[in-house]
Protein backbone atom coordinates (compact mmCIF):
# COMPACT_ATOMS: atom_id res chain seq x y z
CA UNK A 1 0.00 0.00 0.00
CA UNK A 2 1.07 3.55 -0.75
CA UNK A 3 1.83 6.14 1.05
CA UNK A 4 -0.66 8.16 -1.21
CA UNK A 5 -3.11 5.59 -0.68
CA UNK A 6 -2.90 6.10 2.95
CA UNK A 7 -2.76 9.85 2.71
CA UNK A 8 -6.43 9.59 0.59
CA UNK A 9 -7.85 7.40 3.32
CA UNK A 10 -6.95 9.90 5.97
CA UNK A 11 -8.27 12.25 3.99
CA UNK A 12 -11.62 11.54 3.46
CA UNK A 13 -12.00 10.49 7.45
CA UNK A 14 -10.40 13.98 7.93
CA UNK A 15 -13.38 15.15 6.22
CA UNK A 16 -16.10 13.37 8.06
CA UNK A 17 -14.23 14.25 11.46
CA UNK A 18 -14.19 17.84 10.27
CA UNK A 19 -18.23 17.31 10.56
CA UNK A 20 -19.07 15.13 13.20
CA UNK A 21 -16.37 16.12 15.84
CA UNK A 22 -17.88 19.40 16.77
CA UNK A 23 -20.84 17.88 17.58
CA UNK A 24 -19.71 15.17 19.45
CA UNK A 25 -17.18 17.29 21.81
CA UNK A 26 -20.07 20.18 21.63
CA UNK A 27 -20.86 21.45 25.75
CA UNK A 28 -18.39 18.99 26.84
CA UNK A 29 -14.52 19.70 28.34
CA UNK A 30 -13.15 18.66 25.28
CA UNK A 31 -12.25 20.68 21.82
CA UNK A 32 -11.56 19.29 18.53
CA UNK A 33 -7.99 20.06 18.30
CA UNK A 34 -7.45 18.11 21.73
CA UNK A 35 -9.80 15.24 20.08
CA UNK A 36 -7.44 15.28 16.35
CA UNK A 37 -4.23 15.88 18.45
CA UNK A 38 -4.69 12.33 20.66
CA UNK A 39 -5.90 10.61 17.33
CA UNK A 40 -2.78 11.64 15.59
CA UNK A 41 -0.89 10.37 18.77
CA UNK A 42 -2.44 6.88 18.42
CA UNK A 43 -2.40 6.70 14.13
CA UNK A 44 1.29 7.66 14.86
CA UNK A 45 2.39 4.54 17.19
CA UNK A 46 0.65 2.36 14.10
CA UNK A 47 2.98 1.03 11.53
CA UNK A 48 1.59 3.08 8.61
CA UNK A 49 4.01 4.08 5.39
CA UNK A 50 5.32 7.44 5.65
CA UNK A 51 6.11 9.60 2.38
CA UNK A 52 9.66 9.51 1.35
CA UNK A 53 10.57 6.43 3.58
CA UNK A 54 11.68 8.90 6.16
CA UNK A 55 9.15 8.63 9.20
CA UNK A 56 6.26 11.27 10.29
CA UNK A 57 8.88 12.03 12.96
CA UNK A 58 11.20 13.81 11.06
CA UNK A 59 10.45 17.48 10.39
CA UNK A 60 13.72 18.50 8.58
CA UNK A 61 12.61 15.95 6.08
CA UNK A 62 9.63 17.81 4.94
CA UNK A 63 10.28 21.80 6.31
CA UNK A 64 9.00 23.25 3.44
CA UNK A 65 5.95 21.38 3.15
CA UNK A 66 5.16 22.15 7.32
CA UNK A 67 5.94 25.77 6.29
CA UNK A 68 3.83 26.34 3.63
CA UNK A 69 0.80 24.37 4.56
CA UNK A 70 0.82 25.92 8.10
CA UNK A 71 1.17 29.14 6.27
CA UNK A 72 -1.49 28.73 4.15
CA UNK A 73 -3.98 28.13 7.66
CA UNK A 74 -2.63 30.87 9.26
CA UNK A 75 -3.76 33.22 6.16
CA UNK A 76 -7.58 31.94 6.36
CA UNK A 77 -7.28 32.01 10.03
CA UNK A 78 -6.03 36.26 10.20
CA UNK A 79 -8.92 37.08 6.95
CA UNK A 80 -11.17 35.21 9.12
CA UNK A 81 -10.61 36.72 12.69
CA UNK A 82 -10.48 39.90 11.14
CA UNK A 83 -13.92 39.86 9.83
CA UNK A 84 -14.61 39.18 13.12
CA UNK A 85 -13.99 42.19 14.56
CA UNK A 86 -16.84 44.77 15.40
CA UNK A 87 -15.39 47.08 17.58
CA UNK A 88 -14.18 50.61 16.22
CA UNK A 89 -10.38 50.82 15.91
CA UNK A 90 -8.86 53.25 18.56
CA UNK A 91 -6.19 53.03 21.46
CA UNK A 92 -8.28 52.76 23.83
CA UNK A 93 -11.12 50.34 22.57
CA UNK A 94 -8.17 48.53 22.04
CA UNK A 95 -6.12 48.59 24.78
CA UNK A 96 -6.03 45.39 26.17
CA UNK A 97 -4.77 44.70 22.89
CA UNK A 98 -2.11 47.24 22.27
CA UNK A 99 -0.73 46.11 26.16
CA UNK A 100 -0.50 42.58 25.35
CA UNK A 101 1.18 43.31 21.86
CA UNK A 102 3.76 45.83 23.47
CA UNK A 103 4.17 44.51 26.60
CA UNK A 104 3.60 40.82 26.80
CA UNK A 105 4.82 39.37 23.89
CA UNK A 106 8.58 41.06 23.50
CA UNK A 107 8.98 40.44 27.67
CA UNK A 108 7.56 37.18 26.73
CA UNK A 109 10.20 36.55 24.38
CA UNK A 110 13.02 38.17 26.57
CA UNK A 111 12.19 35.56 29.59
CA UNK A 112 11.65 32.65 27.41
CA UNK A 113 15.08 33.05 26.10
CA UNK A 114 17.20 33.74 28.93
CA UNK A 115 15.12 30.20 30.07
CA UNK A 116 16.54 28.65 26.74
CA UNK A 117 20.24 29.88 27.64
CA UNK A 118 20.55 28.96 30.94
CA UNK A 119 17.92 25.66 31.10
CA UNK A 120 19.01 24.26 27.62
CA UNK A 121 22.75 25.74 27.26
CA UNK A 122 21.37 27.24 23.75
CA UNK A 123 23.44 29.78 21.83
CA UNK A 124 21.59 33.32 22.58
CA UNK A 125 20.61 33.31 18.71
CA UNK A 126 19.11 29.45 18.52
CA UNK A 127 17.33 30.70 22.32
CA UNK A 128 15.84 34.20 20.83
CA UNK A 129 14.62 31.69 17.83
CA UNK A 130 12.99 29.45 20.02
CA UNK A 131 11.17 31.77 22.11
CA UNK A 132 10.36 34.17 18.98
CA UNK A 133 8.28 30.71 17.68
CA UNK A 134 6.76 30.31 21.26
CA UNK A 135 5.36 33.79 21.43
CA UNK A 136 2.81 34.46 19.08
CA UNK A 137 -1.24 33.53 20.03
CA UNK A 138 -2.55 31.29 17.36
CA UNK A 139 -5.62 32.67 15.06
CA UNK A 140 -6.05 28.99 14.08
CA UNK A 141 -6.98 27.33 17.71
CA UNK A 142 -8.07 30.07 19.37
CA UNK A 143 -10.92 30.10 16.97
CA UNK A 144 -12.87 28.77 19.69
CA UNK A 145 -12.61 30.98 22.13
CA UNK A 146 -12.59 34.35 19.50
CA UNK A 147 -15.13 36.46 19.34
CA UNK A 148 -18.27 35.06 17.57
CA UNK A 149 -19.15 36.41 13.58
CA UNK A 150 -20.70 39.94 14.50
CA UNK A 151 -24.05 38.87 12.27
CA UNK A 152 -24.64 36.04 14.36
CA UNK A 153 -23.83 37.69 18.05
CA UNK A 154 -23.39 41.44 17.49
CA UNK A 155 -23.56 42.31 21.16
CA UNK A 156 -20.81 39.61 22.13
CA UNK A 157 -18.45 40.49 19.22
CA UNK A 158 -18.54 44.01 20.06
CA UNK A 159 -18.34 44.01 24.30
CA UNK A 160 -17.04 40.51 25.15
CA UNK A 161 -13.52 41.87 26.46
CA UNK A 162 -11.79 38.45 26.81
CA UNK A 163 -12.94 36.61 23.12
CA UNK A 164 -12.02 40.35 21.20
CA UNK A 165 -8.96 41.31 22.91
CA UNK A 166 -7.40 37.28 22.49
CA UNK A 167 -8.97 37.89 18.61
CA UNK A 168 -7.26 40.65 17.84
CA UNK A 169 -3.95 39.69 19.67
CA UNK A 170 -3.85 36.74 17.79
CA UNK A 171 -4.54 38.45 15.19
CA UNK A 172 -1.49 40.64 14.92
CA UNK A 173 1.26 38.69 16.94
CA UNK A 174 1.74 35.88 14.20
CA UNK A 175 3.20 38.80 12.07
CA UNK A 176 5.19 41.09 14.84
CA UNK A 177 6.99 37.40 15.89
CA UNK A 178 8.58 37.78 12.65
CA UNK A 179 11.07 40.41 13.46
CA UNK A 180 12.30 38.52 16.42
CA UNK A 181 12.54 35.24 14.54
CA UNK A 182 14.73 37.27 11.70
CA UNK A 183 17.10 38.45 14.63
CA UNK A 184 17.28 35.25 16.07
CA UNK A 185 18.48 34.05 12.60
CA UNK A 186 20.84 36.70 12.12
CA UNK A 187 22.54 36.44 15.69
CA UNK A 188 22.40 32.24 14.74
CA UNK A 189 24.06 32.61 11.47
CA UNK A 190 26.77 35.21 10.12
CA UNK A 191 25.55 38.56 11.25
CA UNK A 192 27.05 38.87 14.85
CA UNK A 193 27.18 43.00 13.78
CA UNK A 194 23.75 44.16 13.75
CA UNK A 195 23.73 47.33 12.23
CA UNK A 196 21.08 50.12 13.05
CA UNK A 197 20.23 50.70 9.58
CA UNK A 198 19.41 46.62 9.20
CA UNK A 199 16.81 46.92 12.37
CA UNK A 200 15.14 49.59 11.18
CA UNK A 201 15.05 48.41 7.59
CA UNK A 202 14.90 44.86 7.55
CA UNK A 203 12.76 44.42 10.58
CA UNK A 204 11.11 47.31 11.81
CA UNK A 205 9.95 48.95 8.49
CA UNK A 206 8.25 45.76 7.05
CA UNK A 207 5.99 45.85 9.92
CA UNK A 208 4.89 49.81 9.40
CA UNK A 209 4.80 48.43 5.60
CA UNK A 210 2.21 46.12 6.07
CA UNK A 211 -0.05 48.01 8.32
CA UNK A 212 0.26 50.20 5.04
CA UNK A 213 -0.54 47.80 2.46
CA UNK A 214 -3.50 46.15 4.26
CA UNK A 215 -5.17 49.57 4.69
CA UNK A 216 -5.02 49.85 1.07
CA UNK A 217 -5.72 46.67 0.05
CA UNK A 218 -8.82 46.65 2.29
CA UNK A 219 -10.09 49.80 1.11
CA UNK A 220 -9.39 48.49 -2.29
CA UNK A 221 -11.40 44.93 -1.84
CA UNK A 222 -14.50 46.33 0.59
CA UNK A 223 -14.91 48.77 -2.52
CA UNK A 224 -14.61 45.83 -5.24
CA UNK A 225 -17.03 43.70 -3.02
CA UNK A 226 -19.29 46.45 -2.00
CA UNK A 227 -19.36 50.04 -3.50
CA UNK A 228 -18.37 49.00 -7.40
CA UNK A 229 -21.41 50.34 -9.87
CA UNK A 230 -21.57 47.38 -12.10
CA UNK A 231 -23.77 44.24 -10.58
CA UNK A 232 -21.67 42.36 -12.24
CA UNK A 233 -18.76 43.59 -11.14
CA UNK A 234 -19.92 44.00 -7.18
CA UNK A 235 -18.90 40.92 -5.38
CA UNK A 236 -20.72 40.83 -2.71
CA UNK A 237 -23.93 40.38 -5.50
CA UNK A 238 -22.60 37.19 -6.00
CA UNK A 239 -22.88 35.26 -2.54
CA UNK A 240 -19.39 33.65 -2.99
CA UNK A 241 -17.19 32.92 -0.17
CA UNK A 242 -14.50 32.32 -1.94
CA UNK A 243 -13.84 35.75 -2.04
CA UNK A 244 -12.01 35.52 1.28
CA UNK A 245 -9.58 33.69 -0.19
CA UNK A 246 -8.66 36.74 -2.08
CA UNK A 247 -8.81 38.66 1.50
CA UNK A 248 -6.26 36.03 2.58
CA UNK A 249 -3.97 35.98 -0.13
CA UNK A 250 -3.68 39.29 -1.71
CA UNK A 251 -3.02 41.16 1.08
CA UNK A 252 -0.18 38.46 1.91
CA UNK A 253 1.50 38.50 -1.53
CA UNK A 254 1.26 42.64 -2.00
CA UNK A 255 3.03 42.89 1.42
CA UNK A 256 5.56 40.43 0.07
CA UNK A 257 6.04 42.37 -2.85
CA UNK A 258 7.26 45.27 -1.04
CA UNK A 259 9.37 44.36 1.13
CA UNK A 260 6.55 44.22 4.27
CA UNK A 261 4.69 41.57 6.86
CA UNK A 262 2.17 39.62 4.99
CA UNK A 263 0.63 38.43 7.46
CA UNK A 264 0.32 42.00 9.41
CA UNK A 265 -1.39 42.96 6.04
CA UNK A 266 -3.90 39.93 5.80
CA UNK A 267 -5.41 40.83 9.48
CA UNK A 268 -5.27 44.57 8.60
CA UNK A 269 -6.91 44.30 5.70
CA UNK A 270 -9.90 41.72 7.12
CA UNK A 271 -10.81 44.54 9.73
CA UNK A 272 -10.83 47.34 7.36
CA UNK A 273 -13.39 45.53 4.60
CA UNK A 274 -15.33 44.54 8.05
CA UNK A 275 -15.91 48.69 8.42
CA UNK A 276 -17.52 48.71 5.22
CA UNK A 277 -21.30 48.16 4.76
CA UNK A 278 -21.21 46.44 8.50
CA UNK A 279 -24.72 45.27 8.12
CA UNK A 280 -24.22 43.73 4.97
CA UNK A 281 -25.41 39.89 4.64
CA UNK A 282 -22.37 38.91 2.43
CA UNK A 283 -19.74 39.63 5.76
CA UNK A 284 -21.92 36.58 7.24
CA UNK A 285 -21.08 34.35 3.84
CA UNK A 286 -17.54 35.39 3.96
CA UNK A 287 -17.40 34.42 7.63
CA UNK A 288 -18.94 31.05 6.82
CA UNK A 289 -17.31 30.08 4.40
CA UNK A 290 -13.23 30.62 6.40
CA UNK A 291 -14.99 28.99 9.27
CA UNK A 292 -15.66 26.01 7.04
CA UNK A 293 -12.41 26.13 5.72
CA UNK A 294 -10.75 26.12 9.36
CA UNK A 295 -12.82 22.95 10.15
CA UNK A 296 -10.98 21.25 7.69
CA UNK A 297 -7.59 22.61 8.36
CA UNK A 298 -7.28 22.37 12.05
CA UNK A 299 -8.29 18.70 12.40
CA UNK A 300 -5.25 18.25 9.55
CA UNK A 301 -2.64 20.64 11.22
CA UNK A 302 -3.43 18.98 14.71
CA UNK A 303 -3.77 15.47 13.02
CA UNK A 304 -0.30 15.49 11.63
CA UNK A 305 1.32 17.00 14.70
CA UNK A 306 -0.31 13.85 16.35
CA UNK A 307 1.05 11.86 13.83
CA UNK A 308 4.91 12.96 14.24
CA UNK A 309 4.73 12.81 18.42
CA UNK A 310 3.34 9.38 17.94
CA UNK A 311 5.64 8.16 15.70
CA UNK A 312 8.59 9.77 17.78
CA UNK A 313 9.01 13.52 17.50
CA UNK A 314 9.81 13.78 21.35
CA UNK A 315 11.78 10.70 21.25
CA UNK A 316 15.00 12.14 23.50
CA UNK A 317 13.10 14.38 25.57
CA UNK A 318 15.09 15.37 28.73
CA UNK A 319 12.90 16.89 31.42
CA UNK A 320 14.64 20.42 31.39
CA UNK A 321 12.51 20.51 27.36
CA UNK A 322 9.60 19.87 28.86
CA UNK A 323 9.80 22.39 31.93
CA UNK A 324 10.83 25.06 29.45
CA UNK A 325 7.58 24.23 27.13
CA UNK A 326 5.42 23.89 30.70
CA UNK A 327 6.75 26.98 31.87
CA UNK A 328 6.40 29.09 28.64
CA UNK A 329 2.90 28.30 28.21
CA UNK A 330 1.50 28.09 31.50
CA UNK A 331 3.41 30.28 33.63
CA UNK A 332 5.77 33.17 31.64
CA UNK A 333 2.25 34.33 29.64
CA UNK A 334 0.03 34.12 32.37
CA UNK A 335 2.44 36.35 34.91
CA UNK A 336 3.92 38.59 32.23
CA UNK A 337 0.36 39.21 30.73
CA UNK A 338 -1.45 39.76 33.74
CA UNK A 339 1.42 42.24 34.86
CA UNK A 340 0.88 43.83 31.35
CA UNK A 341 -2.70 44.33 31.62
CA UNK A 342 -2.66 45.65 35.50
CA UNK A 343 -4.83 48.92 35.37
CA UNK A 344 -6.27 48.53 32.33
CA UNK A 345 -10.48 48.52 31.42
CA UNK A 346 -10.47 44.71 31.18
CA UNK A 347 -11.43 43.80 34.80
CA UNK A 348 -9.96 41.43 36.85
CA UNK A 349 -11.79 38.14 35.27
CA UNK A 350 -11.48 39.26 31.66
CA UNK A 351 -7.95 40.36 32.91
CA UNK A 352 -6.99 36.57 34.39
CA UNK A 353 -8.53 35.17 31.66
CA UNK A 354 -6.99 36.61 28.98
CA UNK A 355 -3.70 36.72 30.41
CA UNK A 356 -3.82 32.52 30.82
CA UNK A 357 -5.71 32.05 27.25
CA UNK A 358 -2.90 32.85 25.10
CA UNK A 359 -3.31 29.41 22.77
CA UNK A 360 0.07 28.12 21.29
CA UNK A 361 -0.23 26.30 18.33
CA UNK A 362 0.09 26.64 14.46
CA UNK A 363 2.39 29.71 14.26
CA UNK A 364 4.92 28.05 16.55
CA UNK A 365 5.45 25.29 13.77
CA UNK A 366 5.46 27.74 11.36
CA UNK A 367 7.96 29.52 12.47
CA UNK A 368 10.36 26.66 13.31
CA UNK A 369 9.66 25.51 9.86
CA UNK A 370 10.30 28.94 8.42
CA UNK A 371 13.74 29.50 10.49
CA UNK A 372 15.13 25.96 9.79
CA UNK A 373 14.41 25.81 6.46
CA UNK A 374 16.39 28.72 6.16
CA UNK A 375 19.24 28.54 8.94
CA UNK A 376 19.70 24.47 9.52
CA UNK A 377 20.94 24.12 13.36
CA UNK A 378 22.58 20.96 14.93
CA UNK A 379 19.92 22.45 18.03
CA UNK A 380 16.89 21.68 15.38
CA UNK A 381 15.95 18.49 17.18
CA UNK A 382 15.56 20.61 20.55
CA UNK A 383 13.77 23.29 19.14
CA UNK A 384 11.01 20.72 17.45
CA UNK A 385 10.82 19.00 20.53
CA UNK A 386 9.80 22.28 22.69
CA UNK A 387 8.12 23.93 20.33
CA UNK A 388 5.55 20.50 19.62
CA UNK A 389 5.06 19.68 23.22
CA UNK A 390 4.43 23.71 23.97
CA UNK A 391 1.75 23.10 21.60
CA UNK A 392 0.59 19.97 22.81
CA UNK A 393 -0.20 21.31 26.07
CA UNK A 394 -1.77 24.41 25.25
CA UNK A 395 -4.26 22.25 23.43
CA UNK A 396 -4.24 19.79 26.45
CA UNK A 397 -4.79 22.56 29.21
CA UNK A 398 -6.65 25.29 26.70
CA UNK A 399 -8.71 22.77 25.50
CA UNK A 400 -10.37 21.88 28.27
CA UNK A 401 -10.41 24.40 30.01
CA UNK A 402 -10.77 27.45 27.78
CA UNK A 403 -14.63 27.39 26.78
CA UNK A 404 -16.12 26.38 30.11
CA UNK A 405 -14.17 29.36 32.26
CA UNK A 406 -15.21 31.51 29.93
CA UNK A 407 -18.19 30.75 29.90
CA UNK A 408 -18.47 31.10 33.25
CA UNK A 409 -17.17 34.13 33.33
CA UNK A 410 -19.49 35.84 30.60
CA UNK A 411 -22.41 34.45 33.03
CA UNK A 412 -20.90 36.41 35.63
CA UNK A 413 -20.89 39.55 33.74
CA UNK A 414 -16.87 39.73 34.19
CA UNK A 415 -16.26 39.89 30.21
CA UNK A 416 -17.53 43.50 29.86
CA UNK A 417 -14.65 45.88 30.17
CA UNK A 418 -14.77 48.04 33.13
CA UNK A 419 -15.54 51.44 32.92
Amino acid sequence: MSSLTVLFGVAGLLALAAAIVPKLVADRPFSVPLVMLIAGIVLGLLPLPAPYGNGWSDPAAHLHGVESFTQLGILVALAGAGLSVDRPFGLKRWGSTWRLLALTMPLSILAIAALGYWWLALAPGVALLLAAALAPTDPVLAGDIGVPHPDVEPELARDNEIRFTLTTEAGFNDGLAMPFVLLGLAMAGSRPNLAVSWVLVDLLLPVVTGVVVGLVAGRGLGWAIFHTSSDRLRLAEYGDGLVLLALAFLPYALSELAHGNGFVAVFTAAVVVRKQEREHDYHGVLHAFGHQLERLFVPLALLGLGLAIGDGLLRGLRPLEVVIAVVAVLVVRPVVGWLSLLGSSAGRPATLAIAFFGVRGIGTLFYLAYALDRLPLAEQGVLWRVGALAVAVSVLVHGILAEPAIQRIERMGGHLPAH
